[in-house]
């Protein structure tokens, strides 16, 4: 007895503090013990006042009037009746009935929650017996059976609250018993789910789905579920948080989140939150380029790519030069092979994120000539140079893009820069060879250097009082010899017309008889045939006649003896 007594006051004690967890208040509760309620008279009923206060200060009633003078906080009831409790500190405690009818019924004498279960008992005193039972709530029959006594409900939703009662035959009379009322609590709080409206893409997404579970059950476990448009994207899982660390366009749509008791018996699901995902805007759309600076040489390769500083979603990129509308090509990268003089011009990158368009600044272009066929004029020269004459050079390229450097070169050695070279007044010491090199290159930095060198130029500077002739090559030192050869022709013939002259002035002494073995020059006459000698040869030009003289023993001379005399 002592035991059943012990365990009456601890599931008196839980009713309590279950009860004022419920009620957010510190009140006077009464407890009995067998725990159903109604309680009935003839199973000996254990009453519990259960507040502040100190123990042994507790006051009864019954039927609303104080009842005997027992100051014990727990009384044995053995008469049918309404009782309460009073305790100093905390007051009066709600009235529990104790029934002592022929049919009733009864439920737990604690707090039902959604998601427990329950059974309903239809009793009757211990000398009579019932059938054919039946269980009704709120006048609707929920069933029942021909010999059983009890109905056990399914697990606990909240329509289940209501007053309850039971029918059936007692000793073959038809009885009801009096209605109970059933207070079915929640177990949680219908869930919200708190989040941002909207969010940029690439950002992280934190989703909170928020519920308070009851008081009279603080601790229950409970799961959560995360859905997108009715589709499953996160969970079951305990934490109440979903973090999406990155979040695209996909990710928008209409979120719910739903909160389940372990067994999932019980479930509720919040409103729907719409999210939208809005893309970063397209900006910072920049150009690069290989070799760097946008120039290029003749024939190269040159790689252009296009860079976004900030956008998302799949991008889509396309090329144009000038203000062409026709894209040149698509993708990130645009290859120009073996580049010409027709590549040159503006490029820029068009990006579309399928919302919006950015451009690029345009990059200018240019195909750069390599320098070739580097020359210097005036050249061949072929003008006399003495010394104190002014010279001036100049070198120039058939292509090559600006800007050319020119290097002048004099025996080799570097002497001026730029296309024109002043010699000025020249003297001895400016004789020798000239070159110049011609320079382009690719990019401010150089890193690509283009040459060409002229052909060398040979220059002689003669000093005045003799004659001076600049020459380039084997061409003029054959001027030089053909002017040589006719000056010496020409003094030849002065000499002989002026000794011609002379001797027509004096009369010519009478010839020496000639030695053996010389040629006898005859005065030299116009005429064809005169008869002198049967050995006389007469030419067709009348000017000069040619005779034949015996040598020594009266025998010819060799032709090799023979001279002509010019006139």
């Amino acid at each position: 007895m002592a035991g059943d007594t012990g365990m009456a006051r601890k599931v008196a004690l839980l009713l309590w503090a279950q009860t004022l967890g419920l009620s957010g208040t510190q009140t006077t509760q009464l407890l009995v013990q067998p725990p159903w309620t109604p309680a009935v008279l003839w199973d000996q009923v254990t009453l519990t006042c259960q507040g502040l206060g100190t123990t042994g200060a507790t006051t009864w009633y019954k039927d609303g009037q104080q009842w005997e003078q027992n100051r014990r906080d727990y009384v044995t009831v053995t008469e049918s009746g309404t009782y309460t409790c009073d305790r100093p500190a905390s007051g009066r405690s709600p009235p529990v009935t104790i029934l002592d009818d022929r049919l009733v019924l009864q439920v737990p004498a604690r707090p039902l929650l959604e998601g427990d279960t329950v059974t309903l008992r239809c009793r009757v005193r211990q000398v009579l017996s019932v059938s054919t039972v039946r269980f009704y709530q709120d006048e609707k029959d929920l069933g029942g059976s021909l010999r059983g006594t009890e109905l056990s409900l399914p697990p606990l939703q909240l329509h289940h609250s209501g007053r309850y009662h039971c029918r059936g035959s007692v000793n073959l009379w038809q009885s009801q018993s009096a209605p109970v009322t059933v207070t079915v609590h929640e177990l949680f709080s219908v869930p919200v789910l708190e989040g941002p409206p909207e969010v940029t893409e690439g950002s992280p997404l934190n989703l909170s789905c928020r519920s308070t579970p009851s008081p009279l059950r603080p601790g229950a476990p409970l799961l959560h579920l995360f859905y997108r448009d009715g589709q499953l994207v996160g969970g079951p899982q305990w934490s109440r948080e979903l973090l999406v660390p990155a979040v695209g366009v996909s990710h928008s749509g209409n979120y719910s989140c739903q909160v389940r008791s372990e067994g999932g018996t019980v479930q509720k699901s919040s409103a729907r939150l719409g999210i939208t995902v809005r893309r970063v805007p397209l900006s910072g759309v920049s150009l690069l380029t290989q070799p760097p600076g946008g120039q290029v040489a003749l024939g190269d390769r040159l790689v252009l790519s296009c860079a976004v500083a900030a956008g998302t979603g799949p991008l889509s990129f396309t090329w144009h030069r000038g203000g062409s509308g026709a894209p040149l090509s698509s993708g990130p990268h645009l290859e120009l092979w073996n580049i010409g003089d027709s590549d040159s011009g503006h490029y820029h990158c068009r990006v579309s994120d399928g919302n919006s368009v950015a451009e690029s600044v345009p990059l200018n272009v240019t195909v750069l000539v390599p320098v070739a066929n580097a020359t210097i004029t005036p050249g061949p020269l072929s003008h006399q140079v003495h010394t104190g004459d002014p010279v001036t050079l100049r070198c120039s390229v058939q292509v090559g893009s600006a800007p050319v450097t020119f290097t002048w070169l004099h025996n080799g050695q570097e002497v001026a820069r730029g296309p024109v070279l002043e010699l000025g007044n020249v003297t001895v010491g400016h004789s020798g060879t000239y070159q110049c090199v011609a320079t382009n290159q690719l990019g401010q930095d150089g890193h690509r250097v283009f040459q060409a060198l002229s052909p060398e130029l040979a220059l002689e500077v003669t000093p005045q009082g003799h004659w001076n002739t600049v020459a380039t090559g084997v061409g003029g030192s054959f001027l030089f010899l053909v002017l040589l050869v006719g000056g010496v022709f020409g003094w030849r013939w002065w000499n002989h017309m002026a000794a011609r002259k002379q001797q027509e002035r004096v009369p010519p002494d009478p010839p020496a008889p000639p030695e053996e073995g010389e040629v006898l020059y005859t005065h030299v006459v116009s005429t064809k045939q005169m008869g002198v000698s049967p050995r006389a040869t007469t030419l067709q030009d009348p000017r000069v006649t040619y005779a034949e003289l015996r040598g020594p023993h009266g025998r010819l001379q060799e032709l090799s003896d023979i001279h002509r005399n010019m006139l």
